[in-house]
């Protein structure tokens, strides 16, 4: 399971401590004074090293605008793409229809290539109808005929738990190539690498004697991050709707575990003989597909930002632009001539901004809706504007970080195991079959159905509470995964492809809300390589519940549900705690500020006082 599944937002805002310049204070300078507006406070400019067109809202200086960045490694000397993003085109600058055509591109490229590797579940019968590894079975098993051998079993699930840490794992230089490169280049590269893993799979299940399936997963894996992260970016072609473009990727991410359940459909269908080295020739098509999008259809370098366009609708705003200097030299029917050319040119840009982003009354409307959802959280701006290694020092982050590998373990055990584990439980083949098979649909159709449901969480819950419905799930899965019995393991498939595409997006919204965006590259992508590179013990569990519990799955099980439940009360608890904490704290820095704020007015009113 990849954590880089589940992005709650492509932008964002982090809180800024309030303070007030120092030269205001100073009882030697008056208070310059400017419009209210954009930048400015109560009239007040901002000193020269803000950022206006950074900041959110009219008149704050509470809050930097930011966009999500999965560079871990900034260089020192540059700023991120986070806090000053480059490039990129302006949506109004491309036709709607090309527009929409290009995130329908995006949307099924990630429907087709983005999670396949996740659909192992579907594809292990298809694995071992097909007698991969049967060679490391013994003479013992294979003479009672097991379905699945110890050694055979164990080596499949690697394979499983290699691809899903190379999903993970390979966040942090996709991340970097990304917001360096651009899109178009991590599209390119995640082509080559869909089309390398699908040629060493083929070649592997043609030739028995060439062991090629754990590095063609990895290289399946490695190209549906390639092709799935600069996915969300496509939301800027439409900033307006970028929360459903975000939404509709993200599902189609959660349906692409169903390309493997289709093949292994077909493979049954067709009694074995669809071969899967057939499939993977034929899948070759996809990655051929994107490669030709993308120098056909797509741009190479994305489109601007949110930022970058309230950037620019900042400038033409300004009605002074239509004044020029040099107008001093031109006669008055030339510079009326001018002037009336610059203001329609000005006036043009502003329909075709306020087209893309929404008027002003649309903006301020989603600007208080952002606020309402991060006065709610109770956690936003708890660790805003501190280096990462302050932040990875602290609860916040450990109890995250503990949670999550536990959670990241469990489920990728869930999903390789779930049929054996139910043969044993069940004691039957014919039903942990029924039960493989009703998950192999819920996976992919849960994590959609769940999206609109995740989204009104999200948006009305504090944190705290959302960790709470979290924990409780976590349990309830426990639960039901321990009880050896049908319908338990009915409902702990339901709650299984609830749990998972809500956990991870829980963990991106706590992210971007307690660390903030400008350090979310290293603190999201810290956490999404340390849980993939712990999720490679997962085939030692395998081992443990063969070895020492002799195919019992029920006691891994309660222990991973103990831990799961222990960590997350912890972590509720905390947070709870520490939310409280942090809106007192931030309630006195904004009293001060407004006390402080004052400070200029009682200097300029004495300026003019009689003597």
């Amino acid at each position: 399971m990849s954590l880089v599944q589940r992005v709650t937002s492509i932008e964002g805002i982090d809180r800024q401590v309030p303070q007030i310049p120092e030269e205001w204070l100073s009882p030697s300078l008056s208070p310059y004074r400017q419009p209210n507006g954009y930048g400015t406070i109560n009239g007040y400019a901002l000193s020269p090293h803000h950022q206006p067109h950074q900041l959110r809202g009219y008149g704050s200086v509470k809050s930097l605008r930011h966009v999500i960045s999965y560079d871990a490694l900034p260089h020192a000397a540059e700023p991120s793409q986070a806090t000053n993003p480059t490039g990129g085109k302006a949506p109004y600058k491309v036709p709607y229809a090309k527009r929409l055509a290009q995130v329908c591109t995006t949307v099924l490229a990630c429907w087709l290539a983005s999670g396949i590797v996740f659909g192992f579940a579907a594809l292990k019968p298809v694995l071992i109808s097909e007698g991969v590894y049967r060679e490391l079975c013994t003479p013992e098993e294979l003479a009672a005929d097991v379905e699945v051998c110890y050694e055979q079993d164990l080596r499949m699930n690697f394979f499983f738990a290699v691809a899903s840490t190379t999903c993970n794992v390979s966040a942090l230089p996709v991340g970097t190539i990304l917001d360096r490169y651009g899109p178009r280049v991590c599209a390119v590269i995640g082509s080559i690498s869909l089309a390398i893993g699908s040629i060493v799979m083929a070649y592997a299940f043609a030739t028995p004697e060439f062991d090629g399936y754990i590095i063609g997963n990895v290289f399946l894996a490695l190209g549906g991050t390639f092709i799935f992260l600069p996915a969300f970016s496509i939301a800027n072609a439409f900033p307006k709707f970028a929360g459903t473009i975000v939404a509709t990727v993200t599902g189609a991410f959660d349906a692409s575990a169903a390309v493997f359940l289709f093949y292994r459909l077909a493979y049954e269908a067709s009694g074995g003989n669809f071969t899967p080295d057939k499939f993977f020739l034929g899948y070759l098509a996809v990655p051929a597909l994107i490669l030709i999008a993308q120098f056909s259809l797509m741009i190479p370098d994305g489109y601007k930002t949110v930022p970058q366009l309230e950037a620019k609708l900042e400038k033409v705003e300004d009605i002074t632009r239509d004044v020029h200097d040099s107008d001093d030299e031109l006669s008055d029917n030339e510079v009326r001539r001018l002037r009336a050319e610059r203001r329609e040119h000005r006036e043009s840009v502003l329909a075709e901004l306020d087209n893309v982003l929404g008027d002003a009354e649309f903006r301020e409307a989603r600007e208080h809706k952002a606020e309402e959802r991060l006065a709610i959280s109770g956690v936003w701006g708890a660790l805003h504007g501190k280096s990462a290694r302050e932040q990875m020092l602290s609860p916040w982050f450990i109890l995250i970080t503990c949670l999550t590998v536990l959670q990241m373990l469990r489920m990728n055990f869930f999903i390789a195991t779930i049929r054996t584990q139910y043969e044993y439980m069940l004691g039957s083949e014919k039903m942990a079959r029924h039960i493989n098979s009703f998950f192999d649909v819920a996976l992919p159709i849960g994590g959609v159905a769940a999206t609109p449901i995740i989204g009104m969480l999200l948006d009305s819950l504090s944190t705290a509470n959302l960790l709470a419905i979290l924990v409780a799930l976590i349990t309830v899965c426990g639960v039901l995964g321990s009880l050896p019995y049908y319908w338990a393991g009915i409902g702990n498939v339901i709650f299984f492809v609830l749990l998972r595409p809500l956990y991870y997006s829980a963990m991106s919204d706590y992210a971007t809300k307690v660390f903030g965006f400008a350090t979310f590259g290293k603190i999201y992508g810290t956490i999404i390589c340390f849980s993939g590179l712990v999720n490679l013990f997962q085939p030692a569990i395998d081992a443990v519940n063969y070895e020492m519990f002799h195919g019992n799955p029920i006691p891994i099980n309660i222990l991973l549900a103990a831990l799961g439940f222990l960590f997350g009360v912890i972590l509720v608890a905390f947070v709870w705690v520490q939310g409280r904490r942090v809106q007192q704290k931030q309630a006195k820095e904004d009293a001060e500020f407004e006390r402080r704020r004052m400070v200029p007015e009682s200097i300029a009113e004495s300026e003019f006082e009689d003597p």
